[in-house]
């Protein structure tokens, strides 16, 4: 089978950490790739912002990153991308005629509406997966929030005119039904985690953890990172490391971490958080692993990838009840989950695994075990290899299999 990838802002290629850089990126990427290695073709289509990059860039046996011309060959932000999403979808539908794949798979609005533009022209079927939506961002952000204003009309347009929506939680689902999006045509496969670079530590070189906690992830507002700084008031001789956000020598000059201190001063407890800024994919394991717990407590979330990075590290997890959280997250098993914004839930979550070890520990191996049972890629990909046969079917398509 051909898929063709579309994530507009979110390549795979990306660097991590930053503002537009986060999930989506390693989604579509350890997507992309579980699925080559099934033996099929993948192309991942995203839009050129730098002059340098080439056209088309190998990401491993079967996948290749496509940089489209849409705009200037420089950063934007993703809320400022809408004005060039015509000129990648007319850029798009070219390139897909040369060589037309068996399926879309869209990733974020933008994206979709490029995608349905192209296979409008080539009559080819769309997946789309959404990874937020604009309704819940406006419902938690209110005037702060600085997506487009068409965002959410366009998002239940292409709701109600792709193939499929691959939802990453029952969360969304019950949000795209407030849409009046028809429930048949959504389906929910959960986002995955790498489970070799994310795996506990041997118990042969496993040692006493300190009283430390970590947050990893981009360092917004709605991250809930507050929240957290906020909660250490009641958690006595404990540590909150924070991962994420720009490179370690452009901290003090960053707005974001400039009121995370200031939120920390006034809660005494600054000399008890450290931020490190942006820290390598690969050594995100290693840091997990030296927490006791792992604090991941956002207004909302999509998804909610950090959690299950931490439970395939044996981490356990204190997490918002919100999106993803609640399927990814047993409460009680794995981890603890608790109100979002509430500082006080928090420090008594932390506390009761802190203070109890064997507790913590029988919930790290409970964690390991389900990320691996149930998120690790090969099975996300045959579920989305699933539904893109469910759409080729339903189109009476049946393409060939393509060895790797």
């Amino acid at each position: 089978m051909k898929i063709a990838m579309i994530s507009e802002h979110a390549s795979p290629l990306a660097a991590l950490g930053g503002v537009d850089s986060g999930g989506q990126n390693v989604h579509v990427a350890s997507l992309a790739a579980a699925i080559a290695a099934k033996g099929h073709e993948v192309r991942v289509y995203t839009r050129r912002d730098d002059p340098g990059l080439a056209e088309r860039v190998p990401l491993g046996d079967g996948v290749t990153v496509v940089h489209v011309p849409a705009g200037p060959a420089e950063p934007v932000g993703k809320d400022g991308m809408l004005p060039y999403v015509p000129e990648f979808g007319r850029w798009l539908a070219a390139d897909l005629a040369a060589d037309p794949p068996d399926i879309l798979h869209s990733h974020f609005w933008m994206s979709g509406l490029a995608a349905l533009a192209a296979a409008r022209e080539l009559d080819l079927p769309v997946a789309h997966t959404y990874h937020a939506l604009g309704a819940v961002k406006r419902r938690h952000q209110g005037a702060d929030d600085t997506s487009p204003p068409e965002r959410i009309n366009a998002e239940t347009m292409i709701g109600r005119n792709v193939d499929t929506v691959i939802a990453t939680c029952g969360d969304e689902v019950t949000e795209l039904l407030r849409m009046r999006v028809p429930r048949r045509r959504a389906c929910v496969v959960p986002c995955g985690v790498d489970t070799d670079l994310f795996v506990p530590e041997p118990v042969a070189k496993s040692t006493p953890k300190p009283r430390r906690l970590v947050s990893v992830g981009r360092l917004v507002p709605r991250k809930g990172l507050d929240t957290v700084i906020e909660a250490l008031c009641g958690i006595k001789d404990a540590e909150l490391v924070v991962a994420g956000g720009p490179e370690p020598g452009e901290l003090d000059r960053d707005p974001e971490v400039a009121r995370l201190r200031a939120v920390a001063e006034a809660a005494g407890v600054a000399s008890r958080v450290r931020f490190l800024g942006r820290v390598p994919r690969e050594r995100v394991p290693e840091l997990l692993r030296s927490a006791a717990l792992t604090v991941c407590v956002p207004w909302y979330e999509p998804f909610g990838m950090v959690a299950l990075e931490s439970m395939a590290c044996g981490v356990p997890v204190v997490a918002s009840a919100v999106g993803g959280h609640k399927e990814t997250v047993v409460n009680g098993v794995t981890g603890i989950l608790v109100p979002p914004r509430h500082p006080a839930a928090v420090a008594r979550a932390a506390k009761r695994l802190l203070d109890e070890p064997l507790q913590r520990t029988a919930y790290g191996i409970a964690a390991a075990d389900r990320a691996r049972s149930r998120y690790g890629w090969p099975r996300i990909a045959a579920e989305t290899l699933a539904a893109y046969g469910r759409v080729l079917a339903a189109r009476g398509r049946r393409p060939e299999r393509r060895a790797s």
